[in-house]
């Protein structure tokens, strides 16, 4: 997973990383469900999936299983937490009861920063030929995580006896992994790898029609560097108009220096095939199939996996225009560029209007954790 993508801002962002393990600091402040607005008008009956999902993930986990989050949370930090919460879904006939007898909101003390990602749609071939000469690259087999003298987990792989850093974008693109049989499909633009990579995952639509999905499977642990953000230092683009539209045309009218700016990032992301149902997204870092309008990638340092948040925002309508946007969502993936308290990057699904949504969604607003309550909580049965 991702996980997640930053179309309309400065930074575009990998839809999944590596988990992140560092806790900080996050401010909350106590709520009432009745002063969520848009409350009373979710749809109560759709989240129920989702949280059994989560509980069955969360059921495979040892109770001490950190899911992350700040280590100012009062609870929900370790998967244990959630097992009374969890057990009462099992007779739960009522989710709005059941939130409001479970879980506590926290209004996050920062205003909240959103954004959107998706599962692009992108021709492709399972051999190369004709148009398709790109390859999308498997995990290699030489690269590895281990943990650094300062007992930080770095990525890269052994040479003589010595650790030294990944091969970079660049590097890969001239040429360094072939001979090794890591390609797993062929398209038809390095643009359209360059944004597979940026999602994390991603729909291949092959000649006879059919529809496989790639899933992210790692990456180089080169540093990763907005592509949006280059182009507007080099006074290519404008600030106010980076968007993935505007940087997939600047790429496609610049083909002398499309490849040259492109590997000024250097982070490079690996994929396997994954042959999960077409009928959800790709899976998460969080180890489930992401949902669309539900599933949000998060700052794992701020907030648990499995963390419903109440979201006040706006997203963009068919007509272009903000419209106001309250819904229960969960912290199911992680990103890249998704740091910080009050940041979520929205999983919008696949399809033209889903990457509309995710590359015109880049909006303040509200976001309201909801922690499960433990079981000594007298308001919990």
């Amino acid at each position: 997973m991702r996980k997640l993508l930053t179309l309309a801002a400065l930074a575009l962002v990998a839809g999944c990383a590596t988990p992140n393990d560092t806790s900080s600091s996050l401010s909350l402040t106590a709520t009432g469900f009745d002063a969520l607005a848009g409350w009373e008008r979710e749809d109560f009956s759709s989240l129920m999936p989702v949280f059994r999902q989560n509980c069955h993930r969360l059921a495979q986990l040892p109770p001490e299983t950190p899911l992350g989050g700040a280590e100012t949370l009062p609870y929900g930090r370790e998967a244990g937490d959630w097992s009374a919460a969890c057990a009462a879904l099992e007779t739960t006939t009522d989710t709005r009861t059941y939130l409001q007898t479970w879980f506590q909101p926290y209004t996050v003390d920062a205003k909240a920063s959103y954004t959107g990602y998706f599962e692009p749609q992108i021709e492709a071939s399972l051999t190369r030929g004709g148009p398709y000469q790109t390859p999308v690259y498997g995990r290699p087999k030489d690269l590895v995580r281990t943990k650094a003298t300062n007992g930080q987990m770095v990525t890269g792989r052994w040479e003589n006896g010595q650790f030294k850093p990944y091969y970079d974008r660049a590097q890969i693109d001239g040429g360094v992994l072939n001979g090794q049989g890591l390609e797993i499909a062929w398209l038809k633009s390095p643009v359209d790898l360059f944004f597979l990579q940026i999602q994390g995952s991603g729909r291949l639509i092959l000649p006879d029609g059919s529809q496989i999905r790639m899933g992210y499977d790692g990456k180089n642990g080169q540093p990763y560097v907005p592509l949006g953000r280059v182009l507007v230092q080099d006074n290519e683009l404008a600030s106010s108009a980076v968007s993935m539209d505007s940087i997939k045309a600047w790429l496609e009218t610049h083909p002398d220096r499309m490849m040259a700016t492109m590997e000024r990032n250097p982070n490079y992301v690996f994929f396997r095939r994954d042959d999960g149902s077409l009928a959800q997204g790709a899976t998460g870092a969080f180890g489930v199939p992401l949902t669309a309008g539900r599933s949000v990638a998060i700052d794992r340092s701020m907030i648990p996996f499995a963390t419903p948040l109440w979201v006040e925002t706006k997203l963009p309508d068919a007509k272009g225009q903000p419209a106001p946007w309250q819904h229960l969502v969960f912290a199911q993936d992680i990103g890249t560029d998704i740091k910080g308290a009050g940041r979520a990057d929205l999983f919008t699904g696949w399809g033209a209007f889903a990457q509309y949504v995710a590359g015109n969604l880049h909006e303040g607003g509200r976001m309201v954790i909801l922690l499960p309550r433990p079981p000594a909580d007298s308001s919990a049965p």
